[in-house]
């Protein structure tokens, strides 16, 4: 029967995992999958919770930093920065009138939402930009006269 709650709790972390962006609660659901199979193999309720507190502490403490690593910008690590974080800097042409609301550019031959930086300026129809900022699927753009990033 304990191994049937420790489970149950271990899924309810992953689940609560799954809400939140700390990467930390996934630790203590494989602590709580530990202490399951602990107590499958019939160890007693003090040597699974030990079980359950050692897996947790040691994977937060090996793991997480390995994984919060991972996790940073390239510009914070000083790699070369791929994927959306590559299509800041790059130059666009306004399609739709860009502004506060709304908007589309072509950066690359490929059509992106867009929004204007601030929030204020407006970039009419074949005006070039650049892209300042990624969220999403949207582009932040700002006037084409910055320097070179």
């Amino acid at each position: 029967m304990d191994a049937v709650l420790w489970v149950v709790l271990a899924v309810a972390l992953a689940i609560g995992e799954a809400f939140t962006a700390t990467i930390l609660i996934i630790f203590f659901a494989a602590g709580a999958a530990a202490a399951a199979l602990a107590a499958a193999l019939g160890a007693p309720l003090l040597l699974q919770v030990i079980v359950f507190a050692l897996v947790s502490g040691l994977s937060v403490a090996a793991i997480r930093p390995v994984i919060m690593r991972h996790a940073r910008s390239a510009l914070e690590t000083g790699d070369t920065p791929f994927g959306i974080e590559a299509m800041e800097g790059h130059h666009g042409t306004v399609l739709e009138d860009v502004d506060a609301d709304h908007g589309q550019i072509r950066i690359d031959g490929e059509i992106w939402q867009a929004r204007s930086f601030d929030g204020r300026e407006t970039f009419p129809a074949g005006q070039r930009v650049r892209v300042v900022k990624v969220r999403g699927a949207t582009a932040l753009v700002w006037h084409d006269d910055l320097p070179d990033l």
